[in-house]
């Protein structure tokens, strides 16, 4: 099996980036696997030390089989960034594990990425593998399962699927019907839908949701696990995305005994979980995210 190559997106966040590559690096698969990191310059002369010292730092990184560094000479945003690195390297590759610099991984995180990739690659409806679930209640599922939302926190994909992905928000907002919206927003429990709004008005500036809309509007599902093998160490308040939370803790995969699902559809069990855990939220979530980041925009 060839591996596929792993793809890291830093900016100005020493501390989490160490943290990511350290647990990163005990992977049994990281000495075989291909290390890309993509480092976003300064937006400000606020961020220059930090971005210097992030830098500083990925320069030093061994335990992989290649590192190649891409440092920005202007900023380009998380977004474009993403956009952009994600596309160049899957396409040289054919598919791709995508990672943030505030993601802790089990030890086996590598191995549940490739044979994941490995095993659905020739299955068209399934666009996107997610290493993290949400702390849903999860009795009476399988190992791992479908539904439709895509995630950000540690993810994987092939070149054709990713040939999909468009960022156009009028796209979405001309062709969605109301019973398409409420489907994409799993029936109401999460505004996964305003982010499109939001992004057309300028008011954000993001690609994760346009990813979800473009497997959605090609039928595509998103592969994840019972327990995740990441969890995100971001919710600090720190992070472009991230607000302060404990709500999407999670414990990690502590050894590997996975069988992979050959029901290639949505999992309604799954999916109700999904909405459980979003109506049970006491804080809109979604809210602080967007409050923050229209802050950090003005």
């Amino acid at each position: 099996m060839t591996l596929a190559p792993i793809i890291l997106f830093v900016y100005n966040r020493p501390w989490h980036t160490q943290k990511t590559v350290e647990t990163l690096k005990k992977n049994e698969l990281a000495s075989e696997s291909e290390l890309f990191i993509y480092s976003d310059a300064p937006k400000t002369k606020q961020n220059k030390a930090q971005v210097k010292e992030v830098r500083d730092y990925i320069h030093s990184i061994v335990g992989f089989k290649k590192v190649t560094i891409i440092e920005r000479d202007k900023n380009w945003g998380l977004a474009d960034s993403i956009i952009d690195g994600v596309t160049t390297i899957v396409n040289q590759y054919g598919k791709i594990i995508v990672m943030e610099d505030d993601l802790v991984t089990s030890p086996f995180f590598l191995k549940y990425m490739n044979d994941a990739l490995s095993y659905y690659q020739n299955i068209d409806t399934v666009f996107h593998i997610s290493a993290y679930v949400y702390p849903i209640h999860d009795e009476g599922l399988e190992d791992t399962f479908f539904v439709k939302p895509t995630t950000c926190w540690g993810w994987a994909t092939w070149e054709e699927s990713w040939g999909y992905y468009k960022k156009d928000p009028g796209l979405y907002l001309q062709n969605f019907s109301k019973k398409m919206v409420k489907d994409f927003n799993l029936n109401g429990a999460y505004k996964y839908f305003d982010q499109i709004k939001l992004n057309q008005t300028n008011d954000l500036n993001t690609w994760a949701i346009f990813w979800y809309a473009s497997a959605y509007v090609n039928n595509g599902l998103s592969l994840h696990p019972k327990r995740s093998f990441v969890k995100n160490i971001g919710h600090d308040g720190e992070g472009v995305n991230c607000v302060e939370s404990l709500e999407f803790d999670v414990e990690l995969v502590d050894k590997y005994n996975i069988t992979f699902t050959n029901n290639i559809f949505e999992n309604v069990k799954a999916r109700v979980a999904f909405q459980e855990f979003f109506n049970g939220l006491k804080v809109s979530i979604f809210k602080r995210v967007l409050n923050k980041l229209k802050k950090l925009i003005s």
